[in-house]
């Protein structure tokens, strides 16, 4: 199969050894979970139970609200001892709304299927039916609801679906893992995607770093002529969707649009195994395997997690911290975001758990742009980071969008390349933020104007409801005036005659 390169891209050392050769384990029930009810891009989750209930695992704790928007469920039996305001796992340190969940032991499932359903006689929209009742959302961290990507056949006719195993960043092995472990059923969940979505085929795409998943899901899809596991150069960001469309297809994504827009499907590993166990089980998301690493981690592997459980319980799980980390990060070191503490819980997109050293951190000190062109060359996307970081910090957004805001993919190459370790990337999500606060302030005058608007158009309905309405008494008045006139001049003439 022929492939294709990307231009740019970084290979930062992987540090994946420590991870990578173990079996993932199961961890134990905590005592407590911690479900927030914000786990997806989209509107949240709006809370089924009340404080004291007693639930079930795999029980409707959320629906969903809106399209965009998944539902979220008890990750285990036990009670309800609180909805209320949680740390989100997010850099921000803001709270979410949260169900606290008391686990009492048991484990129970509200509901079993013992034998497999046959997922592939069911309709495209009962399948996604049964994938949006699940809570399923994209596990490679983007987490958009599984289901609304199921349904953009119905607008765009996909050919070709693929999986996403490039798994590129640093430290991260969870879907290596998960590759290995779970072939059959990470196929089995790509033939339900493809009969979901009329596609003609599927490429499971895997980094040749990983030849043990590669030759595991090439054994899985062998009877298969329309699935076809391949092998790509380890490169970062190669587990970008574009960059990955790119090098299997050859066509490049428009900017500003999706890959559906050119009849191509992209989901992570994880989402195909979830989706297997939604479709052949009903189950609905409720737990996940997540990489817990970095130097400062006493015992580094990959553990399958319930959503919920705080990362302190986790980490305790590995032995514990060999020193205090200098960072906690969710997610790989490039994109990931930096977790205000270790009492914020694992959710839906969490792949990895990594409390770096300070070694490992390597703090630099900031010197001016030498303007060498490093982050040019870098650039997975073809954009002048440099150019874009200058009006960046001018607060020229008119011009930072103009050099390509909107198709950055904040992969950070630029910022890992930079020898004057300038935080590029901070600067294009400073950007981005102030964008999107900008666009919803004129969205938000855009909406007074409106309401000025109609009130002012309802002030002149009134008006000329009450000028009418005066009107229609001075006629009447008028009226019933020379009818009375009439009368007397009549009674008038009477009298006369």
């Amino acid at each position: 199969m022929q492939l294709f390169q990307f231009r740019g891209g970084v290979h930062p050392a992987d540090q994946k050894a420590p991870t990578n050769g173990k079996p993932s384990v199961k961890m134990p029930l905590p005592k407590r979970l911690y479900v927030p009810l914000q786990q997806h891009i989209g509107a949240p989750a709006k809370p089924e139970v009340q404080v004291g209930d007693k639930v079930l695992k795999g029980q409707l704790l959320a629906h969903s609200q809106g399209m965009i928007s998944a539902p979220v469920h008890a990750p285990s039996s036990g009670a309800v001892l609180e909805i209320t305001e949680h740390t989100a796992p997010h850099p921000s340190g803001l709270p979410v709304l949260t169900v606290v969940i008391a686990t009492d032991g048991a484990d129970r499932w509200l509901e079993e299927t013992e034998s497999p359903l046959d997922a592939l006689s069911m309709t495209p929209q009962e399948i996604a039916t049964r994938v949006g009742n699940a809570g399923i959302v994209g596990m490679g961290g983007a987490t958009f609801p599984s289901a609304v990507k199921l349904k953009l056949s119905a607008r765009n006719e996909i050919h070709t679906l693929i999986l996403n195993g490039g798994e590129c960043e640093p430290y991260l092995t969870c879907d290596d893992r998960l590759m290995r472990e779970q072939p059959q059923n990470i196929v089995d969940g790509v033939r339900i995607i493809l009969h979901t979505i009329k596609a003609k085929r599927a490429y499971l795409v895997v980094e040749d770093n990983k030849p043990e998943a590669l030759a595991a899901l090439q054994e899985a899809c062998q009877d298969f002529a329309n699935i076809q596991a391949v092998q790509v150069p380890a490169c970062y960001p190669m587990g970008s969707e574009k960059h990955m469309i790119q090098t299997v297809t050859g066509m490049e994504v428009p900017a500003g649009g999706l890959g559906a827009d050119i009849g191509v499907l992209v989901h992570n590993m994880g989402t195909a195994y979830a989706i297997h166990h939604a479709a052949r089980y009903a189950n609905p998301l409720i737990s996940r395997v997540v990489t817990v690493g970095g130097g400062a981690v006493k015992n580094p592997q990959n553990v399958e997690v319930l959503i919920g459980t705080p990362l302190q319980d986790v980490i305790e799980f590995c032995g514990g911290l060999h020193e205090a980390p200098a960072r906690i990060l969710m997610g790989g070191p490039m994109m990931g975001q930096l977790m205000p503490g270790l009492h914020v819980p694992v959710v839906k997109g969490t792949s990895g758990i990594i409390a770096l050293t300070q070694a490992e951190t390597q703090p630099q000190q900031v010197t001016p742009c030498i303007r060498c062109g490093a982050c040019v060359r870098a650039c997975p996307c073809g954009l002048l980071p440099l150019q874009m970081a200058a009006h960046a910090k001018t607060g020229n957004l008119d011009k930072v969008v103009e050099f390509g805001l909107v198709d950055c993919v904040a992969c950070g190459c630029c910022s890992y390349v930079c020898p004057a370790h300038i935080p590029l990337v901070q600067y294009f999500n400073y950007a981005k933020g102030e964008l999107a606060a900008r666009q919803q302030a004129k969205h938000k005058a855009e909406e007074n104007r409106k309401l000025v608007e109609l009130h002012k158009q309802r002030l002149e309905r009134e008006k000329l409801a009450k000028e009418a309405a005066a009107a229609q008494r001075k006629a009447e008045a008028e009226r019933k005036k020379a009818e009375k006139a009439a009368k007397a001049a009549k009674e008038q003439a009477a009298a006369t005659a």
